[in-house]
């Protein structure tokens, strides 16, 4: 299978009580494309000033890997800088957050997979 960027869904969401609007562009559009692994695997977009919002991961854990745009990360209250090439990852039971800090948008792969 092949799908083209323009032929990709494209969702834009609050995520978890943070500022603004997440750009979500889907990789996977389904949990059965990930073989009921996951739940999500996309390219997602912060514009500047935009976050997701403090949240607690149960049964599943999430991997950010940053493409581009600066941020600040918050591991479990720990607040790390994040930029291109960094990668980030919440395990089941953990909190995490994130904000746009710069001034061009902050763009990351998400992937969600099930722990159990």
């Amino acid at each position: 299978m092949i799908r083209k960027k323009e032929d990709q869904a494209i969702e834009f969401r609050c995520i978890r009580g943070g500022n603004g609007e997440t750009e979500q562009h889907k990789i996977c559009e389904s949990v059965e494309e990930l073989y009921g692994k996951g739940r999500l695997f996309n390219h997602m977009i912060l514009a500047p000033g935009n976050s997701v919002g403090l949240h607690t991961h149960e049964g599943d854990n999430e991997i950010f890997y940053f493409l581009s745009g600066t941020g600040e990360y918050n591991d479990n209250g720990t607040i790390v800088q994040v930029g291109p090439g960094d990668t980030t990852v919440c395990n089941d039971g953990e909190q995490h957050a994130l904000v746009n800090t710069g001034d061009v948008p902050l763009e990351f792969i998400a992937l969600i997979l099930y722990t159990a």
